[in-house]
């Protein structure tokens, strides 16, 4: 492709992306019928040994990868959490993309490092984080990584080194430590510890209370049962909006008494903690001066398409412990100097994108005033819906509802709720998710009602509840 093919496809390209987002509300959410093979079946099996014209990339677009999609920004999409996104944080991308550069250290390009390290600034002083955050403070600092999942695997990674001091790197032993987290916590931290070598066997449930919050009286009893044992507690992971209900972990207590144990406290707050952009959603703060790392995903409910998580840590030297290795071929006196971040050391992988400039990119183009219009809209949304769902005696509400995601099942049982969910998904039309829920004692399949998409607006939530009911009417 010439510079002038670029320029007239990529303005082509450029066209075709905002009328699919324009007109997305004329697309099915994703379509029922599709079978696994289906989208691969029609395209040709081998590599093309022509050159095809641009027109017809976008013709198979058209035809073939946009009907196989799960169409996320959709205004009817209510499954797992939103994926948003938003025209100036696709421009930052097409910018990253097209500058092409490495931003594994600051040597490697000065602008990719030094413009992360001012928009966690920027985010930090937007979420009104603790200022033990922020680049500039004596310990902290934060990065860009690539999802909440990411972020959590190297903050037990920087736990470890740290309870370990440093041996773990070596030759220590990981055998004894222990993380404790609830069975609402997400699948992530898990799969972390699994790679982390501490292993499913220590990780430990701690009891929840009838709002699915981790109860930080079993979380004290825990750890001192543990360490009766022998064993070494080392990491708590505590939730600020899960994933099943948006549950709210008590961080400030759970906090407190990671401090006084030495217990590296690591705070999720993956969907929900971009409410903290709006003020009077600054509760889902509560804790943050106790943990050691927070992140937070703007490529959920902000609008910064993905991939985008912040991770912030108060103690960027175990984490720089645990992850940094300083082969010849990477040494720079910028980095002995030390006045100069290289971000290969924050992060699991080497190479790095320049994902900064999406959200640089939104914040001087739109600003934080849409996204907080947003957000209230959703919240608002969701009370309404709520009060809906109140009305109707069939359904019944199964957790509280904070901020944009209400949990709702049938009176008439789980069999009946699973049949709710699956004939409303059939449609094409909306998406929802299922999760189960323990309410008194008993195992609830549960449908989750996620407000979140930026598209969506008051006559999406009511379409889709009238949907719910239609089918609740015919047995579904």
């Amino acid at each position: 492709m010439t510079p002038d093919e670029f320029r007239q496809n990529g303005h082509a390209l450029i066209d075709w992306i905002a009328e699919y987002i324009e007109g997305i509300e004329s697309l099915p959410v994703f379509d029922p019928s599709l079978q696994p093979g289906d989208v691969r079946a029609q395209l040709p099996p081998h590599p093309p040994t022509a050159v095809e014209p641009f027109s017809a990339v976008l013709s198979d677009l058209d035809e073939i990868v946009v009907p196989g999609l799960t169409n996320w920004q959709h205004p009817n999409f209510f499954a797992y959490f939103p994926a948003n996104s938003s025209y100036s944080a696709i421009l930052g991308e097409l910018t990253a993309a097209g500058l092409g550069v490495q931003g594994m250290s600051w040597v490697t390009s000065p602008a990719c490092t030094e413009v992360e390290t001012l928009m966690l600034d920027w985010m930090q002083e937007l979420l009104d984080l603790p200022a033990r955050f922020r680049s500039d403070s004596p310990t902290g600092g934060g990065v860009i990584q690539g999802s909440a999942s990411e972020a959590t695997l190297a903050a037990m990674l920087a736990a470890r080194w740290r309870t370990t001091g440093g041996a773990v790197n070596a030759d220590g032993d990981t055998t004894r430590l222990v993380a404790y987290t609830t069975t609402q916590a997400h699948s992530s931290i898990e799969k972390g510890l699994r790679i982390a070598g501490i292993g499913h066997e220590r990780m430990r449930l701690v009891d929840i209370d009838d709002t699915f919050a981790m109860r930080a009286d079993d979380l004290e009893r825990q750890i001192a049962a543990d360490r009766a044992a022998g064993l070494v507690p080392f990491f708590v992971c505590a939730s600020r909006g899960t994933t099943s209900s948006t549950a709210f972990d008590p961080a400030v207590e759970i906090g407190e008494i990671c401090r006084r144990e030495n217990v590296w406290l690591h705070v999720d707050g993956a969907m929900s903690g971009v409410a903290a952009l709006v003020p009077e959603h600054r509760w889902v703060n509560d804790g943050l001066d106790l943990a050691d790392s927070y992140c937070t995903n703007p490529h959920k409910w902000m609008g910064v398409n993905f991939d985008c998580d912040l991770f912030w840590t108060s103690d960027r030297a175990s984490l720089l412990g645990a992850l940094s290795i300083l082969p010849e071929f990477l040494r720079s006196k910028a980095l002995e100097s030390g006045a100069a971040i290289d971000y290969r050391d924050w992060q699991i992988p080497l190479g790095r994108r320049f994902r900064a400039l999406k959200l640089w990119f939104m914040l001087r183009c739109d600003g934080v005033e849409p996204t907080q219009a947003m957000i209230r809209e959703h919240v608002r949304m969701t009370q309404q819906l709520a009060e809906w769902v109140t009305a109707d005696a069939r359904f019944r509400i199964d957790a509280p509802y904070p901020l944009n995601l209400l949990c709702i099942s049938l009176v008439a049982g789980n069999a009946a709720t699973d049949a709710l969910i699956e004939a409303a998904n059939s449609t094409g039309q909306v998406m929802f998710t299922r999760t189960v829920l323990t309410i008194d004692g008993e195992p609830r399949s549960t449908l989750r009602f996620s407000i979140g998409a930026r598209l969506t607006a008051e006559r999406h939530v009511l379409a889709g509840w009238q949907l719910l009911q239609s089918l609740a009417a015919l047995g579904a």
